[in-house]
């Protein structure tokens, strides 16, 4: 398993297409999270942000990438994502904040827009 801060910089979509991967989005600060699993990270991410499927993720506004795992085989991905499927949320949330103390959005370091700021998803 590999995470976002083990790779170096300039990890871009050609490195991400078909990567089996295990990601985590957020409404916002210790909003609603959200965790998938996908061979194209950049793909779903696109989706995820149009909201062209009407899925869990665009009803509650969950659009931020807030941590992303990669694996060397979609087994190990789906394993891992059914194994924090079942933590208890504050450990959800302590494993995004041992990487990302500050919720920043991932997906901005892949070539996406920076998200809109609303004030009701930010935790203040």
């Amino acid at each position: 398993m590999l995470n976002l801060f083990q790779h170096p910089p300039g990890l871009g979509e050609r490195t991400m297409e078909r990567q089996p991967c295990v990601y985590i989005l957020a409404s916002g600060r210790v909003g609603t999270i959200y965790i998938g699993v996908t061979s194209d990270l950049i793909a779903r991410l696109h989706q995820h942000r149009a909201g062209t499927v009407p899925w869990f993720t665009s009803k509650y506004s969950v659009d931020r990438l807030v941590r992303f795992e990669l694996f060397g085989t979609m087994e190990q991905a789906i394993a891992r994502e059914k194994r924090l499927k079942r933590w208890r949320r504050e450990w959800k949330l302590n494993l995004i904040e041992s990487d990302n103390p500050d919720w920043l959005d991932l997906a901005v370091g892949l070539g996406f827009e920076a998200p809109r700021l609303d004030v009701r998803k930010s935790g203040c």
